[in-house]
């Protein structure tokens, strides 16, 4: 591990931003972002890359022109959750800030977080208005304008439901709460971090901050979006959108989570639901001859049948830390289902909704 202390001086009385960035392969990427945070007015911060063993040279390179940068070096690819997690445990920032490495960023973009969390003790994380890098009137598809999630924890945004992405035209610029800030930048204190359990492991990539910003739900704190810090993303760099893995990964993980989650009465009852909805997303991709889809779902339902120890040790921490019954938790969800609402009701836009699940 190569530990270079890159904090800059600064007489000001704000606390430590510790900015962790996994990485895996990419070098140019890698460089457009790390060249974006340059030019950040926001001088109390320390950046922190985690190399997931990459095979182009990257850490090297990181060693080579940015010797200012802590790079920390994974013998394996631990994926983002485990990339965040390693990094997270050098950290010497009061305030953690997990950023993908496909990200540019405004200069100013850190200010209104840090003041987000600096002036509302009871808001645990927060995310910046992410737009896509390509279209910059675009909301991108991972995390938009904060994120949301229905009661079969199926996850959507202000901004995004499914592939859907709306036109900024500042109807989301109120500081909301969120059900979940997204994992492409997102701001936690690092006490909330660590008391809620981290990231959990299991999940490799996709939906471990939601997973991990349930579980803050169930501690009492909040988690908002802040729209005048603009983040912009490339999406999709590390894995293709329509890859068997990723599909494997997006259903598995939310399928973990309310296997996980709520307290066992109310998991009982929603996972047939959930079950049948997969059922027929199965039928769904077959019918439209998307082998790929079909196989991710196939792929994550034989997980979980097969990693039953898992769901349990999950729980047990779910048990560990909540402080609030599940029904305070699904005030703030989309109580109705997104799926239905989307296909069959043609709900297209966050505002469609109704009720609204702000």
């Amino acid at each position: 591990m190569q530990a270079t202390p890159s904090l800059t001086p600064d007489s000001s009385d704000r606390p430590l931003v510790s900015i962790i960035i996994p990485h895996y392969n990419g070098i140019e990427v890698l460089s457009e972002c790390l060249d974006s945070l340059k030019a950040s007015t926001f001088e109390r911060k320390e950046v922190i890359v985690v190399d997931n063993a990459s095979e182009d040279g990257s850490a090297d390179w990181i060693k080579e022109h940015h010797p200012e940068i802590r790079l920390i070096r994974n013998g394996t690819n631990e994926g983002y959750a485990g990339g965040c997690n390693r990094g997270a445990e050098s950290a010497r920032g009061e305030f953690l800030l997990f950023l993908n490495n496909d990200t540019v960023h405004d200069s100013g973009w850190l200010e209104p977080l840090v003041e987000a969390l600096t002036n509302s003790p009871e808001i645990a994380a927060v995310q910046p208005k992410i737009l896509n890098h390509f279209d910059r009137y675009l909301f991108d598809y991972a995390g938009a304008c904060g994120g949301a999630l229905d009661v079969l924890a199926f996850p959507f945004a202000r901004g995004r439901l499914f592939l859907r992405q709306e036109t900024d035209s500042g109807q989301y610029d109120d500081e909301a709460s969120i059900f979940w800030a997204s994992g492409t930048a997102l701001m936690i204190r690092k006490n909330d971090f660590e008391a809620a359990g981290k990231f959990d492991e299991t999940f490799f990539a996709h939906q471990e901050e939601i997973d991990l910003q349930w579980r803050l739900h169930l501690m009492g704190r909040d988690v908002k979006v802040v729209p005048s810090s603009v983040v912009y993303h490339k999406n999709a760099v590390t894995l293709p959108a329509q890859s068997i893995q990723k599909q494997y990964l997006n259903h598995r993980n939310s399928v973990l989570m309310l296997l996980s989650n709520y307290s066992l009465p109310l998991t009982v009852y929603l996972f047939p639901i959930r079950l049948a909805l997969e059922v027929v997303a199965s039928l769904y991709a077959l019918v439209l001859l998307d082998y790929r889809h079909l196989l991710g779902i196939v792929k994550s339902m034989l997980w979980i049948l097969l990693h039953p120890m898992v769901i349990l040790r999950r729980r047990r921490l779910v048990k560990s830390v909540r402080k609030v019954r599940d029904r305070t938790v699904i005030s703030r969800m989309y109580r109705g289902s997104i799926v239905l609402d989307y296909y069959l009701r043609g709900k297209r836009t966050y505002r469609d909704l109704s009720p609204s699940p702000s």
